[in-house]
């Protein structure tokens, strides 16, 4: 299927979604549960403000990976009770681009809003950028396009001119922080397990994810199923986290030296 209608689905309880990766199980519900962005989301702010008085344009979030942009598309549309359906760049064709701007026009007919959210869509190439520009002309759909690229160079430009760009910065390690220790103590988390971390080390994680949530997340995660359950309590130990962050490192750093910046993280924890 070229598309997902996840209204159904957009914020399933942890009881239902056990299978899934940590981050997409925390995923935020609310504005209160996003990380970071506080020059966007914070009281008072502009995109705080449509949100909260229902008048959301069509937008690009544009951003580094993992810093909230699925997110807060998702919380937009659940805050304002509106149907949220995905498109994949990948495999969306005009004529799956049609079939949707239909349904969304009938949908609009019974007074319900559709968001479309299209993620990376600077993969989307001009024919299938200009399939949409009608429909947000029209204020058929609410388009929020996510992307890592400039949106100058990227998005058409007639496309482009009809959507507010928002930059979203990089966490900071105190907001990353914040979120691992949610992971632990969230029971869609880890909330139903006895596990131990020190600060220490949970910033060590921060620390490393340089910005990215997702990143931090996943590393807790395997640190915590790699480490060893005594007396039912599981301790991650600064052993646990190299192990499952070294390998990045490799891959990522040609000289090696995150590698070692790790390392130097992980000593300082322990003093």
């Amino acid at each position: 299927m070229a598309f997902q209608n996840d209204n159904e689905n957009l914020f399933t309880n942890a009881a239902g979604n056990e299978g899934a990766p940590l981050a997409e199980r925390l995923r935020p519900r609310k504005l209160e549960e996003i990380a970071g962005q506080s020059h966007l989301i914070a009281k008072g702010k502009v995109l705080r403000n449509l949100i909260e008085k229902d008048i959301v344009p069509s937008m690009i979030f544009w951003g580094p990976p993992g810093v909230g942009k699925t997110s807060i598309a998702r919380v937009i549309a659940n805050t304002t009770n509106s149907r949220f359906i995905t498109f994949s760049a990948v495999t969306s064709g005009i004529k799956e681009i049609r079939e949707v701007m239909h349904q969304a026009e009938e949908a609009k007919a019974f007074g319900r809003k559709t968001i479309l959210f299209i993620d990376e869509i600077h993969r989307f190439n001009k024919s299938q950028q200009d399939a949409f520009l009608p429909y947000v002309e029209k204020g058929s759909i609410i388009l929020i396009g996510a992307t890592t690229e400039n949106p100058s160079f990227e998005v058409n430009g007639a496309l482009l001119s009809r959507c507010k760009v928002f930059v979203l910065k990089p966490l900071d390690e105190n907001d990353i922080f914040v979120l691992l220790k949610r992971a632990i103590e969230d029971k869609r988390g880890f909330g139903d397990k006895n596990v131990e971390a020190g600060d220490d080390l949970l910033h060590a994680i921060a620390e490393f994810s340089n910005g990215d949530a997702r990143s931090a997340l996943t590393t807790l995660e395997m640190a915590i199923l790699n480490s060893e359950e005594i007396d039912g309590k599981t301790t991650i130990t600064p052993e646990n986290i190299e192990q499952c962050t070294s390998r990045k490192s490799l891959l990522y750093d040609k000289t090696g030296e995150e590698h070692y910046n790790l390392i130097s993280a992980l000593h300082k924890s322990m003093r």
